[in-house]
């Protein structure tokens, strides 16, 4: 196969979540002299971008995205110790994490996929995250980003608290940015804390995220 044919194919595969067989294609691209940051960018970013898309337009849902996102995390993993080697970096780094009382993790899961298929690095701190604990993430991996969720009206007012504690923070405030989103988060609750960015869903939360780190 051509350079294209490989890159071409590792797309298609991963858009149709077939794990075991885009793994053998990135050994077979590797082979055959593929450079490992083509086989990321042109075969597993780009495959999982159109992913992102189609989740946007509402013809992919949940589960492909699942399956789309283990696939090109299977990719990724035999790509690791060759992208080290060839020293490239990641576009940005995100902390992420549901806030302080708040246990829901599908929306900030599916939000973590969407930002690592636009080659971000996202360090996932998990549920129940206090604020105090984001910044500390923020500082120990020199974040660009600190990605908050919250799925209940009674858990948003912790995301005020995470804005605050970045702002009142010389060493950040003013570099690392804050996202929120999560199904009671409304455009307008953004403003009203003063933290950076909301989207409505996923796909855009990732955009956004990447335009942050490369700006």
């Amino acid at each position: 196969m051509e350079r294209q044919e490989y890159l071409n194919e590792i797309s298609a595969l991963l858009q149709k979540g077939r794990m075991p067989k885009v793994k053998e294609l990135v050994k077979q691209a590797l082979e055959a002299g593929v450079s490992p940051k083509e086989i990321l960018e042109e075969g597993l970013l780009s495959g999982m971008s159109v992913i992102g898309e189609k989740f946007k337009n509402n013809e992919v849902f949940v589960p492909e995205v699942l399956i789309a996102a283990r696939a090109m995390n299977g990719g990724v993993e035999i790509l690791k110790p060759y992208l080290v080697e060839a020293g490239v970096e990641t576009k940005g780094v995100v902390v992420i994490g549901t806030v302080k009382g708040d246990l829901h993790d599908i929306g900030k899961n599916l939000v973590k996929m969407m930002m690592e298929g636009k080659g971000l690095e996202v360090v996932d701190l998990g549920v129940d995250v206090s604020p105090e604990a984001f910044v500390a993430a923020a500082k120990e991996h020199h974040a660009n980003i600190i990605s908050c969720s919250a799925l209940l009206t009674t858990t948003m007012g912790e995301m005020k608290n995470v804005v605050d504690l970045v702002k009142a923070d010389p060493e950040i405030s003013g570099k690392v940015k804050v996202m929120v989103g999560g199904a009671p988060v409304t455009e307008a609750y953004c403003q009203k804390i003063g933290a950076d960015c909301y989207t409505s869903d996923a796909a855009s939360a990732a955009d956004a995220a990447l335009n942050f780190c490369i700006a």
